[in-house]
C-alpha cells in the first residue's frame, strides 16, 4: 500500500508533465481516497473501466486519456456527471498523462510499441523539438508491406489499414501512436520508407499516395494500450501497490 500522494509524486517526477504544452491537464484530475492498495490502468477514462474499476474495488485509476480537454464543454451534465459522480461516490482516484506517456522513452507509448515490434529507434521524429513525440527507427529485417501488415496484426490484434505509397522493401520506419496521421509528412521529410500511428483521416491517404510512402493506420486504443500497462507496473513495482490492467475493447 503507498500513499495517494506517494503515487503522484512518482509519476510527476517519472514523466514530468511540465515539460509538454498538452491539450489536458497531466496528473490527479479526480481526488480519492488517501491510500493505494489497488491501482488499476487502462487506455481512457470511460464509464465501463470505472464501472470495472469500481467492481474490482480500486482505490485509483491510473489512464492515457482522462478529462477536461481544451475546449470541451465544461458544464457537469450527462456522460460527464455520471463519471464524475461515479468516482467521487466511491472515493476513486483518476490520474491521466497524455502527451508525456506518449514521450517517455522507457515507459511510453512509442517505446513500449517499437518494444514489441521489434523497431530499433534511432531518434526522433522531430529531432529539433524535444517536446514533440513520434519517433523514427529501423525493422531489424526489410519487409514488404504485407509482412509489416501482418506483424501489425499479430502484434496489436486487428488487422491496420493500409495505404500502399512506397517501395517494395521497408526498412526505416516513422511511428507515433494514437491520433498522429498528421506526422506523416514529416516521416517522408526524414526519409521514412513507411509510416504507421492509430488514426487515418482522408488527407492522408492522398499524402501517403502523392509522397510515396506506405501509411499503416493501425488503431489509436491498439497502439496505447501499452505504455499504460507499463506505467502501471513501474509504479506497483517502486511502491508496493497491486496493478491490474482493464482493456476495454474499442475498435478505433
Amino acid at each position: 500500500m503507498a500513499s495517494l500522494t506517494q503515487v503522484l509524486e512518482l509519476l510527476q517526477a517519472t514523466l514530468k508533465p511540465w515539460a509538454f504544452n498538452d491539450y489536458c491537464p497531466n496528473g490527479l484530475q479526480v481526488q480519492g481516497k488517501e491510500n493505494v492498495q489497488l491501482l488499476v490502468s487502462g487506455v481512457t477514462a470511460s464509464q465501463a473501466l470505472i464501472d470495472a474499476a469500481i467492481d474490482l474495488q480500486a482505490d485509483a485509476i491510473l489512464v492515457h486519456h482522462g478529462y477536461f480537454w481544451k475546449g470541451e464543454n465544461a458544464c457537469v451534465v450527462g456522460m460527464k456527471k455520471n463519471r464524475l459522480k461515479a468516482l467521487l461516490m466511491n472515493d476513486v482516484s483518476l490520474l491521466a498523462y497524455h502527451l508525456p506517456l506518449d514521450a517517455h522513452p522507457e515507459l511510453g507509448n512509442n517505446q513500449q510499441l517499437a518494444l514489441r515490434l521489434g523497431i530499433t529507434i534511432d531518434g526522433a521524429l522531430y529531432p529539433d523539438n524535444p517536446k514533440q513525440v513520434g519517433n523514427i527507427g529501423t525493422l531489424p529485417q526489410a519487409m514488404s508491406a504485407d509482412q509489416l501488415a501482418a506483424q501489425l496484426m499479430k502484434v496489436l490484434g486487428q488487422a491496420p489499414t493500409h495505404i500502399a505509397g512506397g517501395s517494395a522493401q521497408i526498412k526505416k520506419v516513422g511511428f507515433c501512436t494514437g491520433a498522429a496521421q498528421g506526422f506523416i509528412e514529416q516521416a517522408v521529410l526524414m526519409g521514412c520508407d513507411a509510416y504507421i500511428s492509430g488514426e487515418i483521416s482522408e488527407p492522408t491517404v492522398h499524402v501517403a499516395r502523392e509522397a510515396g510512402i506506405h501509411y499503416f493506420a493501425a488503431g489509436h486504443h491498439a497502439t496505447e494500450r501499452y505504455g499504460v500497462q507499463a506505467l502501471g507496473e513501474f509504479v506497483a513495482q517502486r511502491l508496493g501497490v497491486r496493478h491490474q490492467f482493464v482493456d476495454i475493447a474499442n475498435p478505433v
